[in-house]
């Protein structure tokens, strides 16, 4: 009998693992050539021709019901990643404007990428007027933040809500957000390129002090309350 027990846990267990294996999504990364100059139009352009689009809609916590619609696009070119984001959401933030402050408390948009598959990541957090936070580390505790000088000087952002900071507003709102992340700005990889990578990475879409605050996930995180810094719950991302 205790023979026929342990192997029914054994049985379990092995659909479990294949069940969470089976949920991790994998996207393959394309490279797309842009017309210069790289701006919001040329890149909005090529992106939309070339690449599919991708939704960020996992909702894995019942205390946060809120679901706004939120889409994106992605690919590079060797030494620059191009992301597009979608977002129609009721309620929008934009406290932040300072380089590295806490982004995720406005309304965000945010992309967490392992690209040594070591368990270490960095996470871009952009609010939606294109406040970035970005840092490295192995978990939420131990993080080390880029050089607010060198983010301002190497990514790009541009946002259809501008630049200029607000108080929440409330309505139905619908804006977009294409950034540039070059290859340079991983500055704890060496010789860094998109090209035929293979990366852990996971997108989100947040906002902490929003009216109606939300965690959406690209790939799902099993945890019981809301928690981006968890690369044990990556996604997987293979460059061309």
């Amino acid at each position: 009998m205790k023979g026929y027990i342990i192997a029914f846990f054994f049985l379990v267990f092995i659909i479990q693992c294949t069940k969470m294996e089976s949920e991790v999504k994998t996207l393959t990364v394309k490279k797309t050539l842009i017309s210069e100059p790289l701006n919001f139009n040329t890149i909005s352009k090529a992106l939309e021709n070339k690449t599919d689009l991708h939704p960020i809609n996992l909702v894995g916590w019942k205390k946060f019901p809120y679901q706004p619609k939120v889409n994106f696009r992605i690919s590079h070119v060797d030494s620059l990643l191009f992301l597009k984001f979608y977002v129609n959401e009721n309620h929008i933030l934009a406290k932040r404007s300072s380089t590295n402050s806490a982004t995720h408390r406005d309304s965000c948009v945010e992309f967490f990428i392992d690209p040594n598959l070591d368990g270490n990541y960095y996470n871009f957090e952009f609010n939606c007027i294109g406040t970035t936070h970005l840092a490295y580390g192995p978990n939420r505790q131990n993080r080390t933040f880029v050089d607010k000088n060198l983010i301002s000087d190497q990514i790009r952002v541009w946002s259809t809500l501008g630049n200029q900071t607000f108080e929440e507003k409330s309505g139905n709102f619908n804006w977009e957000m294409i950034i540039i992340i070059p290859s340079s700005i991983f500055i704890n990889d060496k010789n860094f390129s998109f090209r035929e990578l293979k990366a852990n990475a996971n997108f989100y879409k947040c906002g902490d002090e929003t009216k109606i605050p939300h965690y959406l996930t690209w790939n799902p995180v099993e945890t019981l309350n809301p928690d981006f810094h968890r690369p044990e719950f990556f996604g997987k991302l293979i460059f061309d």
